[in-house]
């Protein structure tokens, strides 16, 4: 199963940014094809309408391709106010925008309809982002994802890795396997089903 991981975040030091490379080492093991995207690497300008009428930017469409390719994804959301990061909401913007006379991007929801999504979040504070989790939910939803049922907030992150990035608790690595393991175990049966 092709699996797609990627933070929510482009700062250097980010734990969601760390959460995620364990999650692609974790789910490596498990036997999941992963591809571990970051973010900072597509070169992609905050959305507007008039931008984008002077055409939908390379690197959009290289991530419609990447989203649309994989049946499933994990998320590693940081919290920021409450809620998802404006880089992640930016993204997705983005993504689900149809790409006007262009017969294989004219429906904005084609990267995301049937994707498996699985949710993780990290951050310093006892509820590990768990909020953020609460509300990007619903935004999945409304693109035509199936959102597991299991998710994990990693709380007190800057005591959670070692110096080579691994969890270093056995029950927070259980826990990321466990959404790892139903992202991919339901994204088997939906392409079973399709």
């Amino acid at each position: 199963m092709k699996l797609l991981i990627f933070a929510g975040s482009t700062r250097l030091h980010s734990f969601n940014r760390k959460l995620a490379a364990a999650s692609a080492s974790l789910a490596r093991a498990a036997g999941a094809e992963v591809t571990h995207v970051e973010l900072a690497n597509f070169d992609v300008p905050m959305y507007n309408a008039d931008l984008e009428a002077g055409g939908t930017p390379a690197d959009v469409i290289r991530l419609k391709q990447l989203m649309f390719d994989h049946p499933a994804w994990i998320i590693c959301s940081p919290e920021y106010n409450g809620s998802y990061t404006a880089l992640l909401k930016n993204t997705l913007d983005w993504v689900s925008s149809p790409v006007k006379g262009d017969p294989e991007w004219s429906s904005g929801t084609k990267p995301f309809q049937g994707k498996v999504v699985g949710l993780l979040s990290a951050s310093p504070g006892a509820l590990g982002g768990l909020r953020s989790l609460g509300h990007l939910a619903p935004l999945l939803l409304n693109l035509e994802c199936w959102v597991t049922p299991c998710n994990y907030s990693l709380g007190q992150a800057g005591q959670a890795f070692d110096a080579q990035g691994h969890l270093t608790s056995e029950t927070q690595r259980n826990a990321v396997v466990r959404v790892i393991t139903q992202t991919l175990w339901a994204a088997e049966r939906l392409q079973l089903q399709a």
